[in-house]
């Protein structure tokens, strides 16, 4: 189905909920909680609830699943603070990553790089530190 079939304010808010779990599974993917695991569905319940707002197990599954439903600002308010970003970024289709998260996708594409680098270096065996470098230059640049 697509947002022809369906009428103006219905598909806008099908988007919007589809906007809201592509945030909240990125979130998910890229924030760790405070013990430094990721986080599962007690410590955002719990958190939530530290800003004012019970999260029920299933509205959480549903927000994840970017079912249409109607979402008080609360919720999102609550959502928000849990991962320590702005509630607007949690509705916005487009716009920029909030640093956190940013910073967080840095740390991950370096880790991975330093993956490959290491891998590429045992795979290749003794290497030319020339040819190494030229390696690592072509992994850092992202080409």
């Amino acid at each position: 189905m697509s947002d022809f079939d369906l009428p103006p304010q219905r598909a806008a808010a099908v988007r919007r909920a589809e906007t809201l779990a592509r945030k909240i599974n990125l979130l998910l993917d890229v924030i760790v909680s405070d013990t430094g695991k990721p986080f599962d569905y007690p410590a955002i319940r719990d958190g939530a609830q530290k800003a004012g707002y019970y999260l029920s197990r299933t509205r959480w599954t549903l927000l994840k699943a970017g079912k249409e439903q109607v979402v008080p600002d609360e919720a999102l308010r609550a959502i928000a603070r849990v991962f320590d970003v702005d509630p607007e970024y949690l509705l916005q289709e487009g716009g920029k990553l909030p640093e956190r998260v940013e910073a967080e996708l840095e740390l991950i594409r370096s880790m991975r790089r330093a993956e490959v680098k290491n891998f590429a270096a045992r795979a290749l065996g003794p290497v030319d530190p020339e040819a190494l470098r030229a390696i690592s230059k072509i992994l850092d640049e992202g080409v």
